[in-house]
């Protein structure tokens, strides 16, 4: 299934496509067609490792899983995405950080149910997806977490959305090797449509915030910079240690801990500069989802604009996780008029988003386009960020 395939769905009409291409693989029909999507993150970066507040959304890009159980302890997985044939792993045999490439998602995720102890013997799977890689749209979220309700579904193991997800992270984390928090997979899990999904993370509470920006005559852009980032070459784990270095000094479990009126003294504890910019940032950022969300339920989405460049400057100049390209996408999409923009994802390329006025939409993209040309950088990819359903079963 080419990226453009069903619109990025996960509709019917991609189900078919991909039962039909499981078939001409495996010579049998699966037993059933999942999705799951990636996200966009509205506000709330670098804030879930350390157990505090992310406000995502699903966005209607997704990947899609044909899937069939097997009872003799092989996985084997396929992508259309790849180009490379099926891999074929031993279930008993997974071992962590092994070099298996795109396939130690997946993998992970059955890795991760055996070691919780649920009886899943194996399966054959064919994967597609829409979510762009490298964006920072959580394209690996959402293969984990088709995987995973897919083969919680088959096997009949009755886990709910948020442990699913969990074991989604746990399958990053563990058996990857990226110290992801569990935001991107608690989206792809639990989001639903129309709506903003604000999680605590320390609990795994969560709301459904509805998100209809178009009733107001609003447009929430995604500008994908076209800039690869790999959170697994250690910036993004030097970060999650520098986060907790200053939790160490500052005598608190994690950053959560410490309120935005209590900063200035805590920063002041500090003496490595380099992790009192980064607890400047966390402390700052989970104010700021606390700012927003006050902003949406007061039903004042456009004085969000504002909170979200704020957020890229404190990831520009504290977490100093962007790069050239993204700075750019904000700077030229609020000279051109959009209320506010960010990166968002981990950064270091991959995507921004930006909040317009559906009026301004065609002139602040245009604006984007034009610096990018001035730059000398790639034309960037630009669409709407559509609040969607989060993983479930479509065939």
């Amino acid at each position: 299934m080419s990226a453009g395939t069903g619109g990025g769905s996960g509709g019917v009409g991609v189900g078919v496509d991909v039962a039909e291409e499981f078939r001409r693989l495996y010579g049998y029909a699966p037993e059933g067609v999942w999705a799951a999507p990636g996200r966009v993150n509205l506000i709330g970066e670098y804030t879930d490792f350390n157990d505090g507040f992310v406000m995502p959304l699903a966005l209607p890009h997704t990947a899609v899983a044909a899937v069939a159980r097997r009872t003799d302890g092989r996985l084997r997985v396929h992508s259309a995405d790849t180009g490379q044939g099926v891999v074929q792993l031993d279930a008993d045999a997974l071992e962590p950080l092994a070099d298996t490439g795109w396939a130690a998602y997946p993998a992970g995720v059955l890795w991760a149910l055996r070691e919780a102890g649920h009886a899943v013997a194996g399966a054959d799977v064919h994967l597609a997806s829409t979510v762009p890689t490298g964006a920072g749209l959580s394209s690996s979220a959402a293969l984990e977490v088709v995987t995973a309700l897919a083969l919680n579904d088959l096997y009949g193991l009755g886990l709910d959305a948020a442990r699913l997800a969990v074991l989604g992270q746990r399958a990053e984390n563990a058996f990857v090797g990226v110290p992801c928090g569990v935001m991107d997979q608690m989206a792809s899990a639990c989001c639903t449509e129309g709506h903003a999904l604000y999680l605590d993370t320390r609990d795994l509470s969560t709301r459904q915030v509805p998100f209809d920006l178009g009733a107001r005559g609003l447009r929430l852009l995604v500008v994908d910079t076209r800039v690869k980032h790999a959170l697994g070459d250690g910036a993004y784990a030097e970060r999650r240690a520098g986060c907790e270095a200053g939790a160490r000094a500052l005598g608190v479990r994690t950053l959560r801990e410490v309120d935005h009126v209590q900063l200035p003294d805590a920063l002041a504890r500090l003496n490595d500069e380099t992790v009192r910019r980064y607890v400047r940032h966390v402390v700052s950022e989970n104010r700021r989802v606390e700012r927003t969300i006050a902003l949406l339920d007061g039903g004042d989405v456009r004085a969000v604009g504002p909170v979200l460049t704020e957020g890229h400057a404190s990831l520009r100049d504290d977490l100093r996780v962007s790069c050239p390209e993204l700075d750019l996408v904000v700077t030229a999409a609020t000279d051109a008029g959009a209320l506010g923009a960010r990166m968002t994802g981990g950064g270091f390329g991959g995507s921004a988003i930006v909040l317009v006025e559906a009026a301004d939409e065609d002139t602040v993209t245009k604006a984007v386009a034009e610096a990018f040309a001035a730059a000398g950088h790639t034309a960037p990819r630009v669409f709407a960020a559509v609040p969607s359903a989060g993983a479930r079963r479509v065939g």
